[in-house]
């Protein structure tokens, strides 16, 4: 018996590369995002955090996600590794 297989396609041209979401270039991915956590999935062994979403932001954009964010009651010091 062959192993399941799954096959994902890749996001609109318009759309972020990494998360299939509509999103700024300097703003975060979409850790949420199906595409994106499988991708990343796939690539690393692991899911992703929101730590991981933001790696590619600048300190000043992942400082104002992680204010937004905790003020929404996620701490993403507790991301784990």
């Amino acid at each position: 018996m062959s192993e399941p297989k799954m096959t994902m396609l890749k996001p609109a041209p318009d759309k972020c590369q990494e998360c299939a979401k509509d999103h700024r270039p300097d703003m975060p991915h979409d850790p949420n995002s199906l595409y994106y956590q499988m991708q990343f999935q796939m690539k690393h062994s692991r899911w992703p955090t929101w730590t991981d979403a933001m790696a590619h932001c600048s300190q000043e954009m992942k400082d104002i996600w992680i204010k937004a964010l905790a003020e929404k009651g996620i701490d993403i010091t507790k991301d784990a590794r």
